[in-house]
């Protein structure tokens, strides 16, 4: 049975437009706070292959979205690397052993033996593929060597990236050394998750917008094109998702073998369109606290409907969605999407 998502990604007809949300399967829904005290925290939630499944498929019930995305983290890499991993309430991830310099690189797994032990996700990948309905996408994921990395040094979130920063114009080779190793690890891990049975990849990049334009391709585009070309070239029967965030000044710039760029909600949709349109299936870009209102939510999917026309587009927020989002507005939006671009 054809999936309308994995369609549209390969800019076949479909009935409507695909929707789906960035972090669906996640905070708003009671259904998945309900599971995550089952599991204790949120570690052993991405750890345990039955309750990550069971989230998985929450958005497709009770949201109706048309693909599922893989619930883990970006971050179990670095920690199946050898990197200490606590999500600490309050602070959020915390790496005790930042990278400081390159023995600390050394040190770290790298490779196929790295990717082998993430079994936990290829397991939670192969149960999803027997209980998700055919018509509906399984979409997997990975963390982009930059926003890995950004992790790895400064051993928590941050808003300034000081500690990447002093490295990159300090010390490039050594933030290169981490970018290449993570690149090796995240190509077997991407591999090993459509073996085990995803429709299509996305690669995040979420902390683009900390390096600026000129020095974007140098530290994170061309290790993401280097992870694209190698799937694709691979398995060229799966669509492979860019995502990068905030650089609209780099659109111009954009290359490489990939079948879907996503557009944050700060790119407006019609510059995407202009710079990458001809090119790649756009996903994206609502703005998620549109979501707060059900009226600037419908504005928002006619306006995307508008400069779109159903051509090449995915509908998606521009980010993820967040926690105290009502549940029966994101339900509203998924409805929407379909409602207006409905054939």
């Amino acid at each position: 049975m054809s999936k309308i998502f994995v369609d549209a990604c390969f800019r076949k007809p479909t009935p409507y437009t695909p929707v789906w949300m960035m972090r669906q399967a996640g905070r708003y829904l009671p259904e998945y706070m309900k599971v995550r005290a089952q599991a204790g925290n949120f570690l052993n939630l991405c750890h345990n292959p039955e309750l990550a499944a069971e989230v998985t498929i929450q958005p497709l019930d009770i949201v109706g979205v048309d693909a599922a995305i893989l619930f883990s983290d970006i971050l179990v890499v670095p920690n199946e690397m050898g990197m200490h991993l606590d999500f600490i309430k309050g602070e959020g991830p915390i790496f005790k052993d930042p990278i400081v310099n390159e023995a600390d690189v050394d040190a770290l797994l790298g490779g196929e033996a790295a990717a082998d032990k993430l079994t936990y996700v290829y397991e939670t990948i192969k149960i999803l593929k027997q209980r998700l309905p055919e018509d509906k996408a399984l979409i997997g994921f990975t963390g982009a060597p930059w926003t890995l990395a950004t992790y790895m040094i400064e051993g928590q979130g941050t808003k300034t990236y000081n500690l990447c920063k002093k490295m990159m114009y300090s010390n490039p080779e050594l933030l290169h050394k981490i970018l290449k190793k993570v690149t090796e690890v995240v190509k077997f891990y991407m591999e090993k998750q459509i073996q085990s049975g995803i429709d299509v990849v996305q690669i995040f990049d979420s902390w683009a917008s900390a390096i600026e334009p000129a020095m974007y391709d140098e530290f994170s585009w061309k290790y993401m094109v280097e992870i694209s070309e190698y799937l694709k070239e691979k398995f060229p029967h799966i669509p492979v998702i860019m995502f990068p965030k905030g650089i609209p000044a780099f659109l111009d710039k954009v290359y490489g073998n990939f079948d879907v760029f996503g557009v944050d909600w700060g790119t407006p949709m019609a510059l995407a369109k202009e710079k990458l349109g001809s090119k790649y299936v756009l996903q994206g870009n609502m703005e998620p606290c549109r979501l707060y209102s059900k009226e600037k939510t419908t504005k928002c999917v006619e306006a995307l409907q508008n400069i779109m026309q159903g051509d090449g587009h995915i509908f998606n927020l521009g980010h993820g969605i967040l926690p105290d989002v009502p549940v029966e507005n994101a339900i509203h939006f998924v409805k929407e999407c379909q409602r207006v671009s409905k054939k």
